[in-house]
């Protein structure tokens, strides 16, 4: 049995900030510890269809047996499902069941329901408590920590969306070896992101970890969640509303973000950013701001986690680099991109952490990875 990790965000100051509980197992003290983090006349529990049946329903029936008013509500599963729609659908049906402002949120399972129940939470009543209980790794290791929460529209990604810090979140490494191969390289690929940003030694040992987390080891994910955990809650804490020090936490995700945009989000988020930050460290590098061999590096790790190195077939590079001028980093229209120094070190300081790059060389870096 691992022991229990517990890591803080201090989000708006101690009054405002929220634990991270990691355990193995520790899902099965849910219906004790939300009402303690959390107290509410009625809880809402969201859930994918799929992951309702798995988890969701577990949580809502718990926290009955401990006297607690608790409905599921459900949607279907899928990035699609990250929409305006889903968002009226949900609190619709929160107030069809009587829900009011004295109730809360809590989201079971991966990105797509931590963001969309996360802004159901934010803007129901003007913003009621919200609980994560992410179920996928890249949810535990990302989305979940750091209070961003939203939807997708045509334009792209995230761009309707709030600020809104959970009370609590609760990881089970164990859930997350229950999932598919695949699944487990959509979240190690934000692994990946963390240490290229900020920790050279995290980044090298995740190249003997991310084997052990793929075939399914509880130990090695226990470790990698927390780390990852660690490395964000650390960056949220000194900056929540991503007017500096934040930015790091989207390399790779100005092309990532465009590359799911232009597939239609048929390509997994942790596909795009994997792509995309050994894309923009090959930028960094061809503009020399970049140590030569980090896009090597990254792209070896990529190859680890069973990953494309190739835009998908069928998408056009001038597409690509469209779907960047909408991104939500940028500023009067033009992306901007977080580049490295070195491997574990961003190039950048104050609030310049994110820079404009000649379109000319994105177009450039696009079509040499479209085969």
């Amino acid at each position: 049995m691992l022991l229990e990790e517990t890591i803080h965000v201090h989000a708006g100051g101690r009054a405002r900030g929220y634990p991270i509980r990691v355990r193995s197992g520790i899902r099965r003290a849910l219906p004790q510890m939300i009402p303690a983090h959390a107290r509410a006349h009625r809880y809402a529990v969201i859930a994918d269809e799929a992951v309702a049946e798995l988890y969701g329903r577990e949580v809502a029936d718990g926290l009955r047996r401990e006297g607690k008013e608790a409905h599921l509500f459900t949607f279907p599963p899928g990035e699609a499902s990250k929409s305006r729609g889903q968002w009226q659908a949900l609190t619709d049906a929160m107030l069809e069941a009587g829900f009011g402002r004295d109730s809360a949120v809590v989201a079971v399972g991966g990105g797509v329901t931590g963001d969309l129940a996360g802004f159901v939470a934010a803007t129901f009543m003007r913003g009621i408590p919200l609980v994560m209980v992410p179920t996928s790794l890249v949810a535990m290791i990302d989305s979940s920590v750091g209070g961003k929460v939203g939807v997708d529209v045509p334009h792209g990604k995230n761009l309707v969306g709030a600020f809104h810090p959970p009370r609590l979140v609760v990881v089970d490494p164990e859930v997350a070896v229950t999932l598919p191969r695949a699944e487990r390289a959509q979240g190690l690929a934000e692994a990946v992101k963390h240490g290229a940003i900020l920790d050279p030694v995290y980044l090298a040992d995740l190249e003997d970890d991310i084997p052990c987390v793929m075939n399914g080891e509880v130990r090695a994910t226990a470790r990698v969640v927390v780390r990852s955990i660690e490395i964000k809650a650390d960056i949220v804490s000194k900056d929540e509303r991503e007017s500096g020090l934040r930015q790091v936490l989207n390399f790779g995700h100005t092309l990532g973000h465009a590359l799911e945009a232009a597939s239609g989000y048929t390509v997994p988020h942790g596909s795009c950013v994997a792509l995309g930050m050994v894309l923009e460290a090959r930028l960094g590098e061809r503009l020399g701001v970049t140590e030569p061999g980090t896009a090597d590096l990254l792209a070896r790790l990529v190859r680890l986690l069973e990953l494309s190195l190739s835009l998908p077939p069928g998408l056009d590079p001038e597409e690509v680099l469209a779907f960047t001028r909408s991104d939500k980093k940028g500023r009067a229209g033009r992306p901007r991109y977080v580049l490295l120094a070195a491997p574990g070190r961003v190039a950048g300081k104050g609030e310049e952490w994110a820079r404009e790059v000649p379109e000319e060389t994105v177009l450039e870096v696009l079509r040499e990875a479209a085969f």
